[in-house]
């Protein structure tokens, strides 16, 4: 089941924490809630997705911050653009990172008007996106670097997240066979045959 394959955080929530393990000084972790059925069932309901992630080392102190998404329909890359270049930020105190912890809080949901709505929660600013998409309840947003255990350095660009839908057999749908598959990511849609999902890359530099 979809429920079962989503993270879904809340701040008013208790959280646990677990760990993306990093041979680097930047560990990336994420909060998830506990148990509060109300909160699931209005997540549910409102086709919402609620994901925290933090990074935490000594590398982060002083480094800009980069996210790209590419979005690739039927198997083919049709663009390319940044989420946010913290250097080309206005404000100088958002140009770099000044303390060891760094979190990112990122809400989704598909509007009535098929389009992939995404808020960015940084410290200090938000930023918000939207993307075209098909008229489906199937998007999933997934963490990437955790799945992956991606280990994370400066100057090193890595999948970050991927907001995907499923792959469909015998009138099943599968997320977790698709991001668990040891295929190159770009290349999802041709081996799954998913006709649309964003693949969101990050650097520290």
């Amino acid at each position: 089941m979809k429920n079962c394959i989503l993270i879904l955080t809340i701040l008013i929530a208790s959280t646990l924490s677990y760990g993306q393990e990093s041979n680097s000084g930047i560990v990336l972790t994420t909060d998830k809630i506990v148990d509060n059925s109300d909160i699931r069932r209005l997540l549910k309901f409102e086709g919402i997705q609620f994901l925290k992630m933090s990074f935490h080392g000594d590398e982060l102190v002083n480094k800009s911050y980069r996210i790209t998404v590419k979005e690739i329909w039927d198997g083919e890359i049709k663009s390319e653009s940044d989420v946010v270049n913290s250097i080309a930020l206005p404000v100088e105190n958002h140009k770099r990172i000044n303390d060891t912890i760094f979190t990112i809080d990122i809400i989704s949901k598909l509007t009535l008007k098929n389009k992939l709505k995404m808020s960015f929660h940084f410290p200090g600013f938000t930023t918000e996106r939207q993307f075209d998409a098909i008229e489906s309840d199937n998007y999933s947003l997934r963490n990437l670097a955790e799945v992956n255990k991606t280990t994370i350095e400066p100057g090193k660009k890595f999948y970050f997240l991927a907001y995907i839908l499923p792959y469909e057999k015998d009138g099943k749908t599968y997320w977790c066979a698709v991001e668990n598959s040891g295929k190159v990511i770009e290349n999802w849609g041709k081996e799954f045959g998913i006709k649309h999902y964003l693949v969101f890359e990050m650097i520290f530099e």
